[in-house]
């Protein structure tokens, strides 16, 4: 029955209905391998952010990785316990066998270290691009407050998006399945593999095969036998490359060129076919469009290019239009000078984006707007109780933190970060009303894009940042 388990038929294949609430969680282990792996993959991050051609960490490697060292460090350290001077509490060095929760809520610690906030990213940019200094307690605090305040409104929302037995995250369930892999004792029947077994075989597989087209031949990525053929054809170039043009005809062998529109693997097939049809739609119908009917001026510029140019077709001097002094647009330089232009895919990928904004906060009120009322209905009310079981486990056997902390967290970081931007000689040039204004438009989008996200682990607006 629905009350005995999970309405999606996913999460009743993937997650258990048990948990054994015994299980040390707050370990020395924990904090030590949580702590220490999240500071240093916040650094291999940052650190990678800044090459030309940037290697993104993927989170399989931090996990074995981890599962080693705390099998390692249960095997090794004395089962005896420390008391931490100036209180009454005690911690063990070795509570048991290094065990999944543990495990679960290592990574949790660490994948916050993957991510690199977007505040982070001004710094850099301010001081590369556009030379200026920044005081950095005023960096420091920027993307302190709103790392922080995005907390804080994760807890305030955690009703529906968490609570809620239809949010069920599609991408976690890959993460479930491989902790129960790597921690569950299985007994392989005649025939068939156990699940670290299938784990052990595709690991290496797709290891070998990724050494092909990353190290040894990365020609293979994509092959584009039009530019083979018409080596001399700009209109060659742009139809048929496969990394600066429209790919048709085009063949990658490359895993990160063909799982763009989405991991088959983790996402619904329904997102994933959405997803193509909406790539299809505007790269291969839209987009040349645009660029051979020479809207704006479109065939100036190249077809695919995240760069910003002039009239002319040249890479845009921001420098000609910007105040030195004042660090502010100089409208009659602008004037005298020229309009902005980016490439026809860049302004096609905008537009589409606005629109799926919109298709978003509709799509979300149509075919979830009951389901978030009742949910609403449920929170707002103390005797309900949620029919899914792993809502209510979690509940009996772990004391939930009060929404209202999460409150005081974010009304204490909107504090704060007004005080940054208008403080520090206004070196952000964002008025308070700024800070304000982008509160509110996280209450109206965080809701349903956060339901897209839960149903169908896409996301459908990505932000472009332009240099």
């Amino acid at each position: 029955e629905v009350h005995d388990d999970s309405p999606i038929e996913e999460v009743r294949l993937t997650v258990p209905t048990t948990d054994n609430k015994d299980l040390p969680v707050l370990t020395l282990r924990t904090w030590v391998l949580g702590l220490s792996s999240c500071a240093l993959l916040a650094f291999l991050s940052e650190f990678f952010m800044y090459r030309q051609n940037q290697i993104g960490l993927d989170s399989t490697l931090p996990q074995l990785g981890l599962l080693a060292v705390g099998r390692l460090m249960a095997a090794t350290l004395p089962a005896k316990s420390l008391r931490i001077p100036w209180t009454g509490w005690k911690v063990s060095l070795n509570p048991g066998p290094f065990n999944i929760k543990e495990h679960a809520l290592v990574m949790i610690l660490a994948s916050s270290g993957f991510s690199i906030p977007y505040a982070s990213a001004v710094v850099p940019q301010m001081k590369v691009f556009y030379h200026r200094e920044i005081n950095p307690w005023a960096a420091l605090l920027l993307i302190q407050t709103s790392q922080v305040m995005g907390y804080g409104f994760a807890g305030v929302f955690m009703k529906f998006l968490v609570d809620s037995p239809y949010m069920w995250w599609p991408a976690t369930l890959v993460d479930v399945s491989t902790y129960r892999a790597l921690h569950e004792v299985e007994v392989r029947q005649k025939g068939a593999l156990t699940k670290i077994q299938f784990f052990a075989i595709v690991a290496v597989s797709s290891f070998a095969y990724y050494v092909v087209p990353n190290y040894f031949f990365p020609s293979i990525t994509a092959l584009s036998f039009a530019c083979w053929i018409w080596k001399s054809s700009i209109t060659a170039q742009q139809i048929g490359s496969g990394i600066s043009g429209l790919g048709l005809g085009s063949i990658g062998l490359d895993w990160s060129t063909i799982s763009m529109i989405g991991n088959p693997m983790a996402n619904p097939a329904f997102a994933t076919f959405n997803r193509l049809a909406g790539f299809i739609l505007m790269l291969y119908v839209v987009t040349p469009l645009v660029y051979w009917r020479n809207v704006y001026n479109a065939r100036r510029f190249p077809i695919f290019s995240p760069g910003t140019f002039d009239e002319a077709g040249g890479k845009y001097n921001i420098s000609r239009v910007l105040d030195s002094k004042r660090f502010e647009l100089d409208k009659s330089a602008y004037e005298e000078y020229s309009p902005l232009y980016m490439s026809a895919f860049l302004v096609v990928s905008y537009g589409f984006h606005f629109a799926a904004l919109i298709a978003t906060l509709v799509h979300v009120a149509l075919y979830n707007g009951r389901s978030i009322w009742q949910q609403y209905k449920q929170a707002s009310s103390s005797s309900s109780r949620s029919d899914d079981i792993h809502t209510r486990l979690m509940k009996n056997n772990y004391k939930s933190i009060p929404q209202s902390w999460f409150i005081v967290l974010l009304l204490m970081m909107l504090g704060l970060s007004i005080l940054t931007v208008e403080g520090f000689g206004k070196q952000f040039q964002l008025p308070f009303v700024g800070i304000l204004l982008a509160c509110a438009m996280v209450f109206i989008l965080l809701l349903p894009f956060g339901v897209l996200v839960a149903t169908t682990g896409l996301v459908s607006l990505r932000s472009h940042r332009i240099n």
